[in-house]
């Protein structure tokens, strides 16, 4: 039984692949049926009787023509169907009692319905069922009222209803495949879009990190090596900032790694991400590095999590990028203000940009500053973090000397909370 199925299988798999193939069988099998038919004589007793009678030669050549029309009804259903439909309607003119040559006009019709819109199903089967009825009502020996007559009826209309179900039923499975289709497309563009925002978020975590970082190793390590011969003690203060800043590093590169790891891992490290609450140890790494820098904070309630290392990463990127092009003797200050539903990040320095650039180009003055044309991303990353928050970040120099980067976070109003006592526009300074 397997091995039958299966063979089935195949040869149904063959012929669906070669239509032409399928249709001269299909064709074949229609003139066996109406040859065979052809020998019965309906009679008019209780059914047709073989043997009583043979077809005509004109019959014979009507059917082999209709049949081998029949190969033709993919490529021209209309054209086969009116062929076959003048071929029956010449059988039952011209011959009584008719073979059935109408056979390959139900199979004709039911291929038009199949290939067709429902109003061409019902204007081409309505003339056909018409005309085929009418040659059989009027030109027949029998009565009008013959069930042969009325079998010709339902025959030639259960062909037109078959082929439109199974259109319908085309263009459903076609519409459930395109929509399975278009969701499949919808989910593949989905999670690219994904990757490409987590990949674009875990590079600019990595470059806010290593950056900074790595600045100040530089800058103390280029201290260390400028005075180690005549003041040890001072390149041993600065070896040990480069201890504590390549610490830091390794510290904040273990936890943004630890978040790509499984969930679930017990290995992945579970300190918080950095925030305002340690810009004082930024700052201090800054200052050990020879920059002084001032910082006032004046917001009442905590800021979400989301503004808060955002608005700690755009300080920390404005500070690094001071150091390393604002030039000797630059100064930079720090503000973090609540105002209304927002919170103003600001970072100033009076820098006079190093040697070969624009003077008050300070922080970033041109794009090329801030290595935007040679590979860096400082200006780029502040931005993208500001805008993935819906604000926004300008970043320009000073009127008169320096550079200025301003950056405005939204922040969700709390209502409901009562005002806490001496903390309503309250200033100092952040930890």
């Amino acid at each position: 039984m397997t091995t039958l199925s299966s063979g089935f299988a195949r040869a149904r798999r063959w012929l669906r692949d070669h239509p032409l193939a399928f249709d001269a069988t299909l064709a074949l099998g229609a003139l066996v049926a109406m040859i065979g038919g052809s020998f019965a004589d309906p009679g008019t007793g209780h059914g047709p009787t073989f043997g009583t009678r043979t077809p005509e030669p004109l019959s014979v050549l009507l059917m082999v023509l209709a049949a081998l029309a029949l190969v033709l009804r993919r490529r021209r259903p209309m054209a086969v169907l009116a062929t076959t439909g003048l071929l029956s309607a010449t059988e039952y003119v011209l011959m009584d009692p008719p073979a059935p040559v109408v056979m390959s006009a139900v199979i004709a019709l039911y291929t038009v319905a199949s290939r067709t819109d429902r109003p061409t199903t019902w204007r081409v089967g309505l003339l056909t069922v018409g005309g085929l009825t009418g040659a059989a009502m009027i030109f027949g020996s029998t009565p009008w009222y013959s069930q042969e007559n009325f079998g010709v009826v339902a025959w030639t209309g259960l062909a037109g209803a078959a082929g439109d179900a199974v259109r319908s039923r085309r263009a459903f499975v076609d519409a459930i495949r395109e929509r399975a289709e278009r969701a499949e497309r919808t989910r593949e563009e989905e999670a690219r879009r994904r990757v490409a925002e987590e990949r674009l978020r875990i590079a600019r975590d990595l470059h806010d990190v290593v950056a900074h970082h790595i600045a100040l190793v530089n800058v103390q390590a280029g201290v260390a090596a400028h005075v180690m011969d005549k003041r040890p003690d001072q390149a041993k203060e600065a070896l040990a900032h480069v201890r504590d800043a390549s610490r830091s590093a390794l510290n904040e590169l273990r936890v943004t790694v630890g978040l790509l790891r499984q969930q679930g891992d017990p290995e992945a490290p579970t300190e918080p991400a950095p925030g305002l609450a340690v810009l004082g140890e930024l700052v201090t790494t800054f200052r050990n590095a020879g920059l002084p820098v001032e910082v006032a904070c004046a917001y009442r309630d905590p800021l979400p999590a989301a503004v808060d290392l955002a608005a700690y990463r755009v300080i920390q990127e404005a500070l690094t990028n001071v150091r390393k092009h604002a030039g000797a003797g630059a100064k930079a200050e720090v503000s973090v203000v609540r105002v209304g539903a927002t919170a103003e990040v600001t970072v100033l320095d009076n820098g006079r940009g190093s040697a070969g650039r624009q003077p008050g180009s300070g922080v970033a003055g041109t794009a090329a500053d801030d290595g935007l044309d040679s590979g860096g991303h400082g200006l780029v990353g502040m931005r993208e973090r500001v805008t993935a928050l819906g604000g926004a970040l300008t970043a320009g120099p000073r009127y008169g000397g320096g550079f200025r980067v301003h950056a405005i976070l939204p922040v969700e109003a709390r209502t409901g909370e009562p005002e806490r006592p001496g903390t309503a526009g309250g200033t100092g300074f952040c930890r």
